[in-house]
């Protein structure tokens, strides 16, 4: 099974690629993203809202993330003893 990640896309971006990355995390066609996202902000602006949110809070594509790792209690160095 391959891992998802919501990441905005490098290719088939219009503007940062936030909507390309939703579609390809759900798996649905970007142009069906996009208009929701201006169906959302011709409601009531809350289209631009999460657009921005999830710009500022998508990775960017091919940028590395910080994982946690596991680490054993001989690892633990505790200054004084």
């Amino acid at each position: 099974m391959k891992n998802k990640r919501l990441v905005r896309k490098q290719n088939d971006r219009m503007l940062f690629g936030v909507a390309a990355g939703v579609a390809e995390y759900l798996g649905v066609d970007p142009v069906i993203v996009r208009l929701l996202f201006v169906l959302l902000t011709l409601i009531g602006a809350h289209g631009i809202l999460i657009y921005l949110v999830l710009l500022i809070i998508m990775p960017e594509e091919g940028v590395a993330v910080a994982k946690a790792t596991p680490f054993d209690e001989d690892e633990i160095i505790i200054k004084g003893m």
